[in-house]
């Protein structure tokens, strides 16, 4: 890991949680299988589930909103993580009292892709105006609930409370 946070490795850099969401995060959904629609055939039997391209393991999902609204990209507002794993992910437990369940993520990396879904091909007569952009898909080896929260802050002696 370099001094940043993060290290490079073939299009993928792995990140750490808090450098990635340094206000925590929440999951807003239920842990779902991906489905590997090359695979899969229609209809409720036909499902296949996608596989890690590089472990092997099964792929789920979560949505994910971030505790900081103001200050994070667009894109890490709310978005998906991608978890491999040989067994569904378990839920960490809501907070005691609200409807919130936060959420830490072990082995983060972030993938940064073309996203070209805005891209049509060129009309007669005039020029091609591309719409692609640079997306980021986020992945995980694992989800758990965070440890407690930071160390309270103590005051100084002498300071005023």
């Amino acid at each position: 890991m370099q001094p940043n946070g993060y290290s490079h490795q073939y299009g993928k850099y792995e990140i750490t949680m808090d450098r990635l969401l340094p206000q925590g995060a929440w999951l807003v959904s239920a842990v779902e299988a991906i489905k590997d629609f090359d695979r899969s055939t229609p209809g409720p039997e036909g499902f296949v589930q996608a596989r890690d391209k590089d472990s092997g393991e099964e792929l789920w999902t979560v949505t994910v909103q971030s505790g900081d609204m103001e200050g994070a990209p667009v894109w890490l507002q709310r978005f998906k993580v991608k978890i491999a794993s040989s067994v569904k992910p378990e839920l960490p437990p809501m907070m005691p009292g609200t409807p919130f369940r936060p959420v830490w993520f072990d082995g983060l990396v972030v993938v940064p892709y073309v996203d070209d879904k805005s891209c049509a091909p060129p009309e007669p007569g005039k020029r091609h105006r591309c719409r692609a952009k640079v997306a980021y898909s986020v992945r995980a080896s694992g989800l758990r609930a965070p440890k407690s929260s930071r160390p309270s802050q103590v005051p100084a002696s002498g300071s005023a409370a």
